[in-house]
């Protein structure tokens, strides 16, 4: 598994979007700084975060769990993307460029998750396997 969670595509793909979030909010209005802007940005650094932090844990359940906390964030931010589009703030155009991004960063971030409980649960069956020994033992 890689160390780093630096080193995964699927962080270094949301960091793409997350900078691309930001850019295009740039011209939303004024009256948007505080409401949707701050929400879309909010998320659009909560999904790499998450990856990080659950990355950095060192425990494939932590991990888990961060990913699907990230990929709550990302169906938050794809909601934000579209009612921007839908207010005018976006045009189509890039409105469908962000959301082809969230869409590969959840494919990404489902593939890691599901590799993820392959090992969790194999380690959980191991581990009750020796509990359940150990107990016989005593």
């Amino acid at each position: 598994m890689v160390q780093n969670y630096g080193d995964l595509l699927v962080w270094q793909k949301e960091m793409q979007l997350a900078e691309n979030i930001f850019g295009a909010t740039e011209q939303f209005p004024g009256s948007q700084r505080y409401v949707l802007v701050s929400q879309m940005q909010r998320c659009a650094h909560s999904v790499p975060s998450n990856i990080a932090e659950g990355r950095s844990r060192h425990s494939e359940k932590d991990f888990t769990y961060h990913l699907n906390v990230a990929r709550g964030s990302l169906a938050e931010l794809e909601t934000h993307i579209i009612l921007s589009q839908r207010l005018g703030f976006i045009t189509d155009v890039i409105a469908a460029q962000l959301l082809n991004q969230c869409n590969e960063v959840t494919r990404m971030l489902f593939g890691l998750r599901d590799s993820l409980k392959g090992n969790y649960c194999a380690e959980q069956e191991a581990h009750e396997t020796y509990s359940a020994e150990y107990t016989d033992l005593h």
